[in-house]
């Protein structure tokens, strides 16, 4: 009997998760990373109604998680996403409205609304193929890294529809027009090198540098003041649809709130560290936030 495949631990690098799920692995780190693995590598981690639960859980908990502190995305085995699993999605959901419904409503909120307003940096690290559905939580994540050989496609147009769900609008986030129109009405693949070209991630690596390389987007993120990480994320989402006016008063509100929120105090001990003790300079490093 073939065992399920599954992702590699390390000993050295890995806590004792207290999360267990049938379709998601939680991996925590002793230095505040967590890895978020969708874990169906056999399906390619098409994602089914059960996965959509789990993962729906896994960050509504991760988010008040202290020991999480950056949270990284990733498929296990070869592949990210493949998409929605069509025949447990689908076809096992056909004769069951309210299942549907659950269904359809864990897998957007995932997807979307739980990643879009986590609280902490978040990294869609895209290690394989990645198709239709498992588009949009590389676009939700804060950051997105890629293989040059990860393998996306908005693949709906070539089984007679539309892309599902948010896709259509997910795309065009982060795609220019043309791009967007290109790969949806055409159903071609791009590699994850022309993914970095286009801008749909922000970087492109070896395979084998994948996974250390996104640790150091990580470990730079740790570096950065909580508090002003979370504002910053709203701030740059929220203000992509306002006119000028608009945003000037949002973000004048928001640098208000951050400064009431910070338990650091980072504006003020970053400009004494900078004003009177000439020890910290913003353009080249983040201020000794030990102090």
């Amino acid at each position: 009997m073939t065992k399920k495949p599954t992702a590699k631990k390390s000993v050295k690098e890995k806590t004792a998760s207290k999360y267990k799920y049938n379709n998601v692995l939680v991996e925590q780190r002793k230095d505040g990373i967590t890895f978020l693995i969708l874990n169906r590598p056999e399906k390619r981690n098409a994602m089914s109604p059960e996965l959509h639960h789990e993962m729906d859980d896994a960050l509504e908990r991760l988010a008040v998680d202290s020991n999480t502190k950056v949270l990284i995305l990733t498929g296990a085995g070869k592949a990210f996403c493949a998409g929605q699993d069509l025949k447990t999605y689908f076809r096992g959901l056909s004769n069951d409205p309210v299942a549907r419904s659950r269904a359809a409503a864990a897998s957007e909120s995932w997807r979307s609304y739980r990643l879009i307003g986590f609280p902490k940096p978040t990294i869609a690290m895209v290690n394989g193929f990645v198709f239709g559905g498992g588009l949009t939580p590389i676009v939700s994540c804060d950051v997105a890294i890629a293989s040059h050989t990860a393998k996306f496609g908005i693949s709906e147009i070539n089984w007679g529809h539309i892309p599902g769900g948010l896709v259509g609008w997910n795309v065009n986030q982060v795609m220019s027009f043309r791009d967007a129109m290109w790969y949806s009405i055409s159903g071609d693949t791009f590699n994850g090198k022309e993914a970095a070209a286009m801008k749909f991630v922000n970087f492109s690596v070896s395979h084998a540098k994948l996974k250390s390389e996104t640790l150091k987007i990580a470990r730079k993120l740790l570096k950065k003041n909580p508090w002003a990480i979370r504002y910053t994320k709203e701030a740059i989402r929220s203000v992509r649809d306002m006119n000028m006016e608009q945003a000037a008063d949002y973000l004048r509100c928001k640098s208000d709130a951050l400064q009431r929120v910070d338990k650091e105090q980072g504006r003020q001990e970053g400009m004494r560290q900078f004003l009177d003790e000439k020890s910290f300079r913003p353009g080249v490093g983040t201020y000794n936030r030990k102090k």
